[in-house]
């Protein structure tokens, strides 16, 4: 039987912490958020079985099991770091880790991305993927972008950019469901549903008095909601950013003069402050201010 090891990144994190009697210095000094920190200790203590730290407000304390831990732990740590590496001279290449939602991912960051690697050649971009409105925590990444409504305590919160919200269908659906003329023609169509873009706002700004749709699909992905507009399941909310290249080629079409100015959601980026200390991260941060803050479609 394989022997269950204790994860390596999580007695790091055990050690800084011991060592700084603080989850937020040592948090720091591994480059990762305090959120993730505690995620590893927890861990830990998870695979130990005990309590490592006594937590007494914000002062963080060895438990008797940690202190006698913590001395296994170094002599490891200390034996890893001290055998000879053929290549340990070779200086590591700067990194940053960058979390996406998956359609800004697929149609906004990573068509761009040749400009920053460009520019930048020596610095090293991991790119995760988060479900919007559902992973709410920072994960282990130097930057977040999401797309919600903005309101992310205790983080640094930058909005990207907004843009309005409208109405397209695909011309087969159309020619399915006959003619929409006007927004109250929707009664007699599918609308297609998404937690990201609500129909609510876009019926007030049509000055019609409807519920929000609570039957038929739901996709909570724009991307995917995108490719079911484009197979004629019906009606959806789409933007032009996403929409533009199906627009373009008929593939989708716009329904109305209709738009919501100020959509409930957009697209926000998330940091934490200490980040900014790395001039790799700084300088992704800076990009991706430039590319997209005040962004036309």
């Amino acid at each position: 039987m394989a022997t269950r090891l204790p994860p390596v990144h999580a007695l790091s994190a055990f050690e800084a912490a011991a060592r700084h009697h603080s989850f937020a210095l040592a948090a720091e000094e591994l480059c990762i958020t305090p959120s993730a920190l505690s995620h590893r200790i927890r861990l830990l203590e998870d695979y130990v079985g005990e309590r490592l730290f006594i937590r007494d407000g914000r002062s963080v304390g060895l438990s008797e099991f940690g202190r006698r831990y913590l001395e296994v732990v170094r002599a490891a740590l200390r034996t890893l770091s001290d055998f000879p590496m053929p290549h340990r001279s070779a200086s590591a290449q700067p990194r940053v880790k960058v979390t996406l939602p998956p359609t800004f991912a697929r149609y906004l960051f990573l068509p761009r991305l040749s400009e920053f690697t460009e520019r930048y050649p020596d610095i090293a971009v991991e790119v995760f993927l988060s479900v919007p409105l559902y992973d709410l925590s920072l994960s282990e990444s130097d930057i977040e972008v999401r797309f919600g409504a903005g309101k992310y305590p205790n983080i640094v919160t930058e909005k990207l950019f907004e843009e309005p919200a409208f109405a397209v269908a695909s011309p087969a659906y159309l020619e399915k469901v006959g003619p929409l003329r006007q927004p109250s023609d929707l009664a007699r169509a599918t609308l297609l549903r998404s937690a990201l873009e609500p129909w609510q706002p876009w019926f007030e700004a049509a000055g019609l008095d409807w519920p929000e749709p609570s039957a038929g699909l739901r996709v909570d992905d724009l991307g995917l909601l995108l490719e079911a507009i484009r197979l004629g399941y019906g009606v959806g909310l789409s933007r032009r950013h996403f929409a533009g290249d199906l627009l373009a080629r008929g593939q989708v079409v716009r329904l109305f003069d209709v738009q919501i100015a100020t959509p409930p959601h957009a697209y926000y980026m998330v940091y934490e402050r200490q980040v900014k200390d790395r001039p790799e991260v700084v300088v992704m941060l800076e990009w991706l201010r430039l590319l997209f803050s005040g962004a036309a479609p």
